[in-house]
């Protein structure tokens, strides 16, 4: 029976969101469990039940027998009123029971602009926003993700996080949870056990302190909590890949969500080394798993969910050292079944003919080429390590198979970046375009689709771009403009709002004082910020100005003896290599992937996974 009545669903969007019972979702004994762990993803529930952690997490935590997992999402806004409005509380889906009756609140923090959401959640299941409000017998509010690299910016409304992979931690955490239940202790002796599982960080166990001039100096371990908490926090990590748990099963959905398909983590990590890229540096060292136990495990998800695609997911899928291992069994499988193969996260310069032909075996998909940058000094600088003459190759062999049409992907605003590398940016799309003539050379054919798509550079905590400010509001809508100019009609051309942007950048490198700008917003918005319909920049703008936050956009000169917030965190990474890959980036020199020549990044001593150092 749904928390909610009927009555209620029927008046709003799409009421499947909250009902539960889909395929394969798991219900058990409540009776027979001692720790209900609430998942929650912070948006709504075609984007959460699209996100393949929350999958993977949902079916390793529910495989433990004294743990039962539920998954929770954002309530769109038409049902939020009706439940603030009548006292309904937020609920899980699968026992469609109030969360703050659960032992654990867990977020996955996936992007900055849903911290408001993450505030609205704990505020709807009827706790005390701010962790040092909560007392004895409330949930524990735990976070994890990628985001949690900086947690600083939401700290003062957690209770813990678990920093790096959970695959290992998460049930450590549980397990300890368990054993403190069991003894009847004070809530404050779980967080002091917690904070002795590698990975865990207890927020309230710091305190910030900032120098005369209000900018951020170090985060210090209070003194009564000395010896109970780390000095800094080492992000954890799964070594042996290969041998972790790997998804067999996943729920469907009743509605369609934004990635309804199979999704199969071929590797985790990267070896190529984009200085703009956060996961490539926080994932390291590139893990993969054997073309065996991904075989078998497509097998199983196909049968248990009847999905008719499958879609191989990493950072960079042809960088998979056994891809063709892997496509050619998927291939015999699916290929009878009319299931189709998607690989995103193409490189440029690892493009072939024999993939281009296994990912239009059943039909065609469309194509993304990510550039980057428009000039090869830029695409230096950022250590992208394609070319020109990569993407026209590239582009050649797709329009030769009948694509008729590509996205290219560029970001503005990169360190360095001048108007003519934005110009190079136009220039490139017209060789693409006749690129596509050369191929129908006297053939009577439309003109191509060639769409140039760009999004704003955030510089993020843990690359090597760190220290870099963003590029001002104004001066981001001037480069799109020079671009849109520069292409003219015949080029389709989007953006991402430079607004999302520029609060992103606010909230990714951000200290503690950023909790009150997300308080302020959420308690004028209610939430949904990543959404551009319930988005209000001037809001940010005007509650960023009345707290007095400031140095996050305008000069472009990094400042690398500044201290960052989220340094309390050991990503294994080291300062000294961030800083020669930024000297090298200004240098317009580049870094050899790590399968070719170890760097020395630190990496190697996690002793696992595709790095020559080890």
């Amino acid at each position: 029976m749904s928390y909610i009545p009927d009555s209620i669903l029927m008046k709003v969007e799409k009421p499947s969101r909250y009902t539960g019972g889909e395929l394969n979702s798991i219900i058990k004994d409540r009776s027979k469990v001692d720790v209900r762990f609430a998942f929650c993803f912070a948006d709504n529930y075609e984007i959460g039940m699209s996100h393949l952690g929350m999958k993977l997490l949902y079916g390793l935590l529910n495989d433990i027998d004294y743990v039962w997992c539920e998954r929770v999402f954002a309530p769109w806004p038409d049902l939020e009123k009706i439940m603030r409005e009548k006292g309904y509380r937020l609920f899980a889906t699968e026992s469609q029971e109030e969360i703050g009756n659960f032992d654990f609140i867990g977020f996955t923090l996936q992007y900055e602009l849903s911290y408001t959401n993450v505030i609205n959640m704990i505020d709807l299941a009827g706790l005390p926003v701010c962790a040092k409000d909560r007392t004895e017998g409330m949930p524990f509010v735990i976070g994890g993700g990628p985001s949690c690299v900086n947690p600083e910016p939401v700290a003062d409304y957690f209770d813990l996080f678990n920093v790096g992979d959970g695959e290992e931690m998460l049930p450590e955490i549980l397990e300890c949870y368990r054993q403190w239940k069991k003894e009847g202790l004070p809530r404050e002796e779980f967080l002091k056990r917690a904070a002795g599982i590698p990975g865990v960080y207890v927020p309230s166990f710091y305190e910030a302190e900032y120098d005369a001039n209000g900018a951020f100096k170090a985060l210090n371990v209070k003194p009564e909590y000395i010896g109970a908490a780390a000095k800094r926090i080492e992000r954890r990590v799964v070594p042996d890949f290969e041998n972790t748990y790997l998804m067999r099963s996943q729920v469907v959905p009743y509605l369609e969500a934004i990635h309804d398909r199979i999704m199969l983590e071929i590797f985790r990590g990267c070896v190529r080394g984009c200085r703009f890229c956060q996961a490539g540096y926080i994932y390291r060292p590139a893990r993969e798993r054997s073309p065996e136990k991904l075989l078998d495990a497509a097998v199983a998800l196909s049968e248990c969910t009847g999905y008719e695609e499958i879609s191989l997911l990493s950072l960079a899928t042809d960088d998979y050292s056994k891809l063709k291992e892997l496509t050619d069994g998927l291939i015999e499988y699916t290929e009878k079944r009319h299931m189709n193969i998607s690989l995103p996260s193409l490189r440029i310069d690892s493009f072939t003919l024999d993939l281009m032909e296994k990912i239009s075996k059943v039909r065609k998909s469309g194509l993304t080429f990510a550039p980057e940058a428009g000039t090869q000094r830029l695409r230096d600088v950022i250590n992208k390590g394609i070319s020109e003459e990569d993407l026209m190759r590239s582009s050649r062999l797709a329009f030769s198979s009948g694509h008729t049409g590509v996205k290219l992907y560029f970001m503005l605003g990169l360190p360095t970046e001048t108007d003519g590398d934005l110009l190079a940016i136009a220039e490139l799309a017209r060789k693409v375009r006749n690129v596509y003539y050369e191929c129908h050379q006297g053939e009577k054919v439309r003109p191509p689709q060639i769409t140039v798509s760009v999004s704003t550079f955030v510089p993020k905590p843990h690359t090597p771009f760190q220290w870099f400010p963003q590029i001002s509001y104004d001066e981001i809508k001037r480069r799109q403009r020079l671009i849109k100019d520069a292409l003219g009609p015949r080029f389709g051309f989007s953006w991402h709002d430079p607004e999302l942007s520029v609060v992103e950048n606010y909230l990714s490198r951000g200290d503690r004082r950023a909790s009150a700008l997300i308080y302020n917003v959420w308690k004028r918005t209610g939430g949904f910020d990543s959404w551009s319909e319930f988005f209000k920049f001037d809001i940010w703008r005007e509650e960023k100005e009345k707290l007095g936050i400031t140095g996050f956009e305008g000069s472009e000169e990094p400042d690398v003896d500044a201290a960052l917030p989220w340094s309390i965190i050991n990503i294994g990474v080291t300062d000294a290599f961030m800083k020669k890959e930024l000297k090298k980036a200004l240098a317009a020199e580049t870094t050899p992937d790590c399968r070719t020549k170890c760097s020395g990044c630190g990496a190697a001593r996690y002793k696992g996974g595709v790095c020559v150092g080890k």
